[in-house]
């Protein structure tokens, strides 16, 4: 069975990133083999027809996040969510204005920022119409999985 195209070094660089950047959950897919790194544990998941394995291993032994910071009531708002693990950013480049501002109109199908994941660049498109109420990341942050990105009044 083949596995991810990471060898030791990279895995460990990979490791690293992850740790400095604070992401606490990673996935990657490659050639029928996912790799789920969560903080605290690594998943290897080899999904094939025929076998299966599982490989837990410590990697970080900080605890996890146990903050209660809450948002704000999002009632009546639509809460466009980061789709994966990254970096954001609200702008195309440094020193460029943002896809999106507060108070902006926005259009189904609009870039409002880009999730770099892997030294790729991924556009993050708005699933609604309407008036962006919120943005909660901050530009260069980290984000993960699920993390409420922006907020949108549907018109």
């Amino acid at each position: 069975m083949k596995g991810p195209n990471l060898n030791l070094p990279e895995l460990k660089e990979l490791l690293e990133l992850l740790n400095e950047r604070n992401i606490t959950e990673f996935e990657l897919e490659e050639d029928g083999v996912k790799l789920r790194i969560k903080k605290g544990v690594l998943e290897a998941v080899a999904s094939s027809q025929v076998d299966q394995q599982v490989i837990n291993t410590d990697v970080v032994s900080s605890p996890p996040d146990t903050s209660t910071a809450s948002l704000p009531d999002t009632t009546g708002l639509m809460i466009v969510k980061a789709p994966m693990v990254g970096t954001f950013y609200r702008q195309p480049g440094p020193g460029e204005a943002p896809f999106a501002e507060k108070g902006a109109q926005v259009n189904k199908g609009q870039v409002l920022c880009i999730i770099e994941a892997m030294k790729l660049m991924n556009d993050i498109l708005s699933e609604y119409q309407g008036e962006l109420v919120e943005a909660y990341v901050d530009d260069g942050q980290p984000v993960s999985f699920g993390d409420p990105l922006f907020a949108i009044r549907e018109t």
